[in-house]
């Protein structure tokens, strides 16, 4: 699968979005930088993608990849391409990438 957007007519309209669909408390506690956030709940209400996220290959990230398979899922049945990230923040921040939180300084996976 290719992590970059593709235009009604085939152009590349940008990489992939990093969405983040953890609740508010766990966005604000530490994040991937540059990431967009939509908690699941919204998501699975009915809300549309930030306009971030628009038009663009999504990668779906959460605390530790459960909520983010059944959120590229609803996502794939709305015709967005998207995949999950197996493991989550968890090993996100295991694996050394930052977090930052709320006001942008060092944040921790909640």
């Amino acid at each position: 699968m290719s992590l970059f957007g593709r235009s009604p007519r085939g152009g590349n309209t940008g990489t992939a979005v990093l969405l983040d669909i953890r609740e508010p408390h766990e966005w604000q506690a530490g994040h991937a930088p540059g990431a967009v956030h939509l908690p699941l709940s919204a998501l699975a209400g009915g809300d549309g993608l930030p306009a971030a996220a628009r038009s663009r290959s999504v990668v779906v990230i959460c605390r530790s990849g459960n909520r983010s398979r059944r959120a590229a899922e609803l996502l794939r049945d709305r015709g967005v391409e998207a995949v999950d990230v197996i493991g989550g923040m968890r090993d996100w921040a295991g694996a050394g990438p930052p977090v930052v939180d709320a006001r942008g300084g060092h944040g921790a996976v909640a």
